[in-house]
């Protein structure tokens, strides 16, 4: 099973009614909590792991991954609220404004981590969650605890309005790159945590500290792995968008449902991917990406929709 790790929110998006007034709509979302539903619907044996709310936005949460058969039985609940990310759109781009003091998913601890089944091979760790303790903190000790002996996958998605502390965030991100096989990044964070310059060289400055590969998502251009030896592209498939809302944790899902598929969740095989394995992941990856963005949110696609 792969493990996804992180927020579980809820997208309030902007809607209109039909009076012609402005209001929100409530989407399940979280950029972690994308990814999970993404693997689960494109047939990956997918677990979903977050301090989960049990109010009334909780529920709409828990529904949607068990519709997306993704098992949450690994989820710490408890009574405190969800988390609420209310969504701005400017010619299709999203930027949050977000709500999420004394949330589940913020009080998150270590004291919740779980021992982890034989049927976990893989734990995904990424977004908001990694910004602010104590869960930021508990997420890193659980990417510790686990990457000795299982595949560790890391994608910041970095929300730079939601960041108080860059100097500890960037100290934070820079661990767990280094601890993890996968590292995906889009350009836009890549050169947040790194700098100018070109993206391969940039890459391949991450992996000398410790990952396998490092993908890149570079927008409506496409996807690129790159390994110490390799630098394979894929381009993006063209399509009308709605939002992109999600679009780079569909993304994460089909690489990950990809080497899933390939037989290749494991460390060894993970050093040493063939091109045609890291090819498949680009094309599974923006293939479902695209999907998502031609329609509004973040509904990632079932495999039948590819």
């Amino acid at each position: 099973m792969i493990l996804s790790c992180g927020e579980a929110l809820i997208d309030m998006l902007p809607r209109e009614t039909t009076l012609g007034e402005p209001a929100f709509s409530p989407y399940a979302g979280g950029a972690v909590f994308n990814t999970a539903v993404a693997l689960g619907r494109l047939g990956a044996p997918s677990g979903f792991f977050t301090g989960l709310s049990t109010d009334l936005f909780g529920e709409i949460l828990d529904q949607t991954l068990a519709a997306s058969k993704v098992d949450t039985a690994l989820c710490a609940r408890s009574g405190r609220p969800t988390t609420l990310a209310f969504v701005k759109l400017v010619n299709g781009q999203a930027t949050y404004a977000f709500y999420d003091e004394n949330t589940a998913g913020r009080l998150l601890s270590v004291a919740d981590l779980p021992a982890l089944p034989a049927s976990v091979s893989t734990l995904f760790f990424g977004g908001i969650s990694l910004v602010n303790d104590p869960a930021a903190s508990a997420y890193e000790a659980f990417q510790t605890r686990e990457a000795p002996a299982r595949v560790t996958m890391i994608d910041p998605n970095i929300r730079p309005g939601f960041i108080t502390d860059a100097v500890g965030y960037r100290a934070r991100i820079g661990r767990m790159m280094a601890q993890a096989d996968i590292v995906k990044l889009s350009d836009e964070d890549l050169h947040w945590l790194e700098g100018d310059g070109d993206l391969t060289a940039l890459a391949r400055g991450l992996l000398a500290r410790g990952p396998k590969v490092v993908f890149i998502t570079e927008g409506a251009r496409g996807a690129r792995a790159v390994t110490t030896t390799q630098d394979r592209f894929g381009a993006a498939t063209k399509v009308t968008v709605a939002d992109t809302v999600g679009a780079g944790d569909t993304f994460n899902a089909g690489v990950l449902s990809a080497f899933h598929a390939a037989g290749v969740l494991a460390k060894p095989a993970l050093a040493a991917l063939p091109d045609t394995v890291l090819d498949a992941a680009l094309t599974l990856g923006t293939r479902a990406a695209a999907v998502t963005v031609s329609r509004p949110g973040a509904n990632p696609p079932w495999s039948h929709e590819l």
